[in-house]
């Protein structure tokens, strides 16, 4: 590390922009930028990204960010990367171009590979080895389905000349000027390839799906030197000679940046989705449950492993209230009708606008609203909305608790939807234990800097980022439990309704 080194530079790909995000060592920002790029949806289920878009938007929010915040080359350590995690890139390593667009972890297009994999029986096998759901969702089809259909695919990997990456494995390899051909271990937990016992690609899984082993990148901790920033990329001139040394996924660098480093800890985000992960520490949990597993992070020769469970509609579903039924006008309008009333007045809402995820699994479920009397007003439907959210993060808790045998004494929090003060007192109501909200929300791009920063000596230890974390508001239970527990069998009552609607 270079003596006057003291920020650390996140690059925080995601679906649908690019942002860069300058820290100092107290875990502060520094400076921000933040560029959108173009979603692509060639029919129905399938989305799609250009690859060079992605880079060039990161780039671009890489330049502004450093010149806006003033900041002077030499007192970036490292830089660290998170990333959309299952988005699956291909490309011929000599010209360094794509030979497809990126197929986004949302694209439906490969359900009938999937249904293929599951009539092989190779489900159990999938589950066991690589800790997840055959599922479209995850980056094998996608690889298949590039290697099946562009023409020049299979004959470029068979001239090694064919690269796969998800989207910080394309970003390094940029970085590095093509030098540097790496992913870590919780990307590469999310490909559906990859043995998370024992760190390598599985064989097996890559000859059933036609996968060339060739192709594939080197598996590596989160935390690590890959390479350093090239000579002469196009408007990253001044970052020449930077170490790249932080990698990891979104979600799990949430987990991390929200500093769950102990087995029980868990986070949850509240977006458009809830995506809830709790570290199980050196073991690695099989989910009885339909949650999935995988390596949350890697750091020297140790590695800790998180289980996972999302719910699809939560902040989505305030947007329906005032984008569709134009109830509110902003979400936090939301909040104030809910907080206008004690209780939902007997209704539930179950969002399931596009079925049920963990623990119920059914693509048939639709969204329902149960309870109604004439005495039930907008602010009841805002108060049930919020309460949903609510209830479904308590669903995946309870499955993990079950999974896993642990008590939560406390829940930390993020995403946007997390600023609603009724909605986390209402979530430490259902789970009966502590809501940690901290005053840096930003806690994706925060976990992608601080494993950089750990890798360069910027911080010491785990423990010294421990400090960093500063807490905003904690959310005590308050309900009697006899309520609460009637407030969620009449929840799980309401699931029921909405459950095989569509079938």
């Amino acid at each position: 590390m270079k003596s006057m080194a003291k920020y650390v530079l996140a690059l925080d790909q995601g679906t649908t922009s690019s942002r860069a995000i300058v820290f100092d060592k107290k875990g502060n920002i520094v400076s921000k930028a933040q560029n959108e790029f173009e979603q692509i949806y060639p029919q129905a289920g399938w989305v799609e990204h250009d690859p060079l878009a992605i880079l060039y938007s990161q780039f671009q929010a890489v330049s502004s960010c450093i010149m806006q915040g003033g900041i002077s080359p030499e007192d970036i350590a490292g830089i660290g990367i998170t990333n959309q995690r299952e988005t699956t890139i291909l490309w011929d390593r000599q010209p360094g171009k794509p030979v497809y667009n990126a197929i986004v972890w949302q694209c439906r297009r490969t359900a009938d590979i999937c249904e293929n994999i599951k009539a092989q029986g190779l489900e159990d096998y999938i589950k066991d080895k690589t800790g997840l759901v055959v599922d479209a969702y995850f980056s094998a089809t996608k690889i298949k389905w590039i290697l099946d259909n562009v023409p020049s695919a299979r004959e470029l990997a068979e001239q090694g000349r064919l690269l796969f990456g998800t989207v910080e494995t394309w970003i390094i390899w940029n970085l590095t000027g093509g030098s540097v051909h790496v992913t870590d271990y919780s990307n590469a937990s999310r490909t559906m390839l990859f043995d998370v016992d024992n760190l390598c690609w599985d064989k097996f899984l890559c000859e059933k799906l036609g996968i060339p082993m060739s192709i594939l990148p080197e598996p590596v901790p989160s935390s690590k030197i890959y390479g350093r920033v090239s000579k002469g990329i196009l408007g990253l001139e001044f970052l020449e000679g930077i170490p790249i040394c932080g990698a990891i996924g979104d979600q799990p660098a949430a987990l991390f940046g929200q500093g769950c480093f102990e087995a029980g800890q868990a986070k949850n985000t509240y977006g458009t989705g809830c995506f809830l992960l709790m570290n199980t520490g050196k073991t690695r949990v099989k989910s009885k449950n339909n949650l999935v597993t995988g390596v949350a992070w890697g750091i020297g020769d140790k590695v800790e492993y998180a289980i996972e469970g999302s719910a699809f509609n939560a902040g989505s579903v305030i947007k329906w209230l005032r984008d569709e039924l134009h109830m509110i006008d902003t979400a936090k309008r939301c909040d104030e009708l809910a907080e206008s009333v004690p209780d939902a007045n007997g209704i539930y809402f179950v969002p399931a606008f596009t079925g049920l995820g963990a623990p119920y699994w059914d693509m048939y479920a639709r969204g329902t609203i149960v309870g109604l009397t004439r005495g039930v007003n907008r602010a009841h439907i805002a108060r049930s909305v919020l309460e949903a959210i609510a209830y479904q993060v308590t669903d995946l808790l309870e499955a993990m608790k079950s999974d896993s045998g642990i008590d939560f004494t406390e829940l930390r929090v993020d995403g946007g939807a997390s600023v609603s003060n009724i909605m986390m007192q209402i979530q430490a109501d259902m789970i009966r234990c502590s809501v940690n909200r901290p005053c840096n929300v930003e806690t994706t791009a925060l976990g992608a800097a601080y494993l950089a920063g750990l890798a360069v000596g910027l911080w010491k230890n785990m423990d010294e980022i421990q400090h960093n974390r500063v807490v905003e508001r904690v959310f005590e239970p308050e309900t009697d439990i006899g309520k609460r527990n009637a407030l969620y069998e009449g929840w799980k009552k309401a699931v029921e309704c909405s459950m095989g609607w569509a079938k």
